[in-house]
């Protein structure tokens, strides 16, 4: 390779790192008017004078690997935790952003190919195929939609208000495009580059009213108070509970004494996903006598804990949404459906399983995913709530998570630990922000060595126990707002947003050409 080609793969990679800095826990979103605007400017720039076309895939897989490699680092801590995986940890720290930059390479090469001569056009192709390739990764094999563009804006609520209506990935295409706007002006005709970096901002300030309105009608809503309280536990109980064999009788009376019970007080308590070690559905209740002593008729208790089930003599195991009374009767309970590869499922188990290799969250075999998410109707001893469960990496998808709107909160369980201290589990958090919004339902939200929440229609976080901490916050009283329109049609406002843009690029072009 040329020298000049290797300053261009540098400066490329260079874009991607610092872009991460406008992600969370950072949030610096002004860099991607810059990083986005340059990368769409050489892009730009080779597709008019294109010599060599190998090179097509390589200029936005170099900007995707860099970008990848910075903010998902973290993914690696996960496997210090078992000696199987640990020869793995270089290989992921550079495989996965390989993976996924995949995805940024198809968008340098589509846009080269379809390349037009008008800026305007090639502007909104460039937002276009970025856009749409970022859906496709969202949805690919199992999915993995981390780190779209549009987290940049998870601390501007008024703005990201709009996913309301037209969802996330539609807000990620139109931020796509406002980041690269700058481009314009340093294109070819200043005069319509003016012109139209006007109408994106001007497009922005209406978004940000609209943001101002919608927060101004929720504000003037009524409470609605609960009959009892909904207590949200954080955790910090260490890893080692799945490695060492912790008697679970420790992490129960932790758990118990983060909750604080009180027995006149109608209570429930949410605890993280997987909490208990070594203890399943079916064997919680030997357990009993220890919530005899902390706790009455007054609580109920949100459980994530593995189940087993057995049929034609197979046997499945699942991470389980539990919902048991005082007397850890089961009431009600959902499977996770949504699983996480290499750390609750193995592909291709029979294969690597002779290598040595198993699930990192569970000892004895993958989970199997559940069939169907319904909503839980908890009317059992005065206490009546529909909550919609979701495990974990389940708040990170987009899209229709729900048929019926007739329940009032989203409770998410998880356990943030693989990750230690790193930035991890506040970029998984800030996915509840958007799930907030979308589904204009509250979110409570139960995390271990993580962030733990309650979080309103808005987005904005009411209540918090901060990373590293422990304690509880209770929800007792919610405001009620219609179901969004993002809600009763989910991606289908993308595909139309979609179809908006390609006759945008048909209309400027002919413009140009007459």
């Amino acid at each position: 390779m040329s020298r000049k080609l290797y300053i261009e793969l540098l400066f490329l990679g260079s874009l991607g790192m610092l872009t991460s800095l406008s992600l969370p826990p950072f949030n610096y979103f002004i860099i991607n008017f810059f990083t986005f605007s340059l990368f769409f400017y050489f892009l730009f720039k080779k597709s008019i004078n294109l010599k060599n076309k190998k090179f097509l895939f390589i200029y936005g897989w170099i900007f995707g690997f860099g970008y990848f490699f910075t903010n998902l680092y973290w993914i690696s801590i996960s496997l210090t935790f078992d000696q199987n995986y640990k020869f793995l940890i270089p290989l992921t720290i550079f495989l996965i952003p390989s993976f996924l930059a995949l995805f940024y390479g198809l968008v340098s090469f589509l846009f080269l190919i379809f390349k037009t001569k008008n800026i305007l056009s090639s502007l909104l192709l460039f937002s276009l195929i970025f856009g749409v390739t970022e859906f496709i990764r969202g949805i690919f094999l199992t999915g993995f939609p981390w780190n779209l563009i549009v987290y940049s804006f998870s601390n501007q609520l008024e703005f990201i208000s709009i996913i309301s209506i037209i969802g996330t990935y539609g807000l990620n295409l139109f931020c796509i495009l406002i980041f690269t706007c700058p481009a314009v002006l340093f294109i070819k005709d200043i005069k319509k580059g003016i012109i139209f970096n006007f109408l994106a901002f001007f497009t922005v300030i209406l978004i940000f009213i609209y943001g101002h309105m919608y927060k101004k009608r929720f504000d003037n809503l009524i409470e609605n108070d609960f009959n009892f309280k909904i207590r949200v536990v954080g955790s910090q109980i260490g890893l080692e509970r799945f490695y060492l064999d912790v008697d679970p009788i420790i992490i129960i009376k932790d758990l118990i004494k983060l909750s604080k019970p009180v027995l006149n007080e109608k209570t429930i308590f949410v605890w993280p996903e997987g909490i208990i070690p070594d203890i399943t559905q079916e064997n919680l209740v030997e357990y009993k006598w220890l919530f005899n002593e902390n706790f009455n008729e007054n609580h109920l208790f949100i459980i994530g804990i593995n189940s087993h089930s057995i049929k034609d003599g197979s046997k499945s195991n699942f991470n389980t949404f539990s919902v048991y009374d005082d007397n850890l009767n089961l009431i009600n309970s959902y499977n996770k459906i949504n699983l996480v590869p290499f750390g609750e499922f193995l592909p291709i188990e029979n294969v690597l399983k002779n290598i040595g290799l198993r699930s990192l969250t569970n000892n004895y075999q993958s989970f199997s995913s559940g069939n169907k998410r319904d909503i839980i109707e908890i009317n059992q001893q005065n206490f009546n709530l529909k909550i919609l469960p979701l495990i974990c990496y389940e708040i990170i998808y987009s899209g229709k998570l729900f048929k019926d709107s007739n329940f009032e909160l989203i409770v998410n369980i998880s356990e943030d630990g693989w990750f230690g201290k790193s930035i991890g589990p506040k970029q998984h958090f800030s996915h509840s922000i958007f799930r907030a919004i979308e589904s204009g339902k509250y979110i409570v939200r139960s995390s271990n060595n993580g962030i733990a929440a309650i979080i309103n229609p808005l987005g904005i976080v009411e209540q918090s126990i901060k990373f590293g901490q422990s304690g509880h916050i209770d929800l007792s009283k919610t405001k009620k707002i219609q179901p969004t329109i993002f809600s009763k049609y989910g991606n289908k406002i993308f595909v139309l947003l979609i179809m908006l843009y390609i006759l945008l690029i048909f209309l400027f072009n002919r413009i140009k050409n007459e």
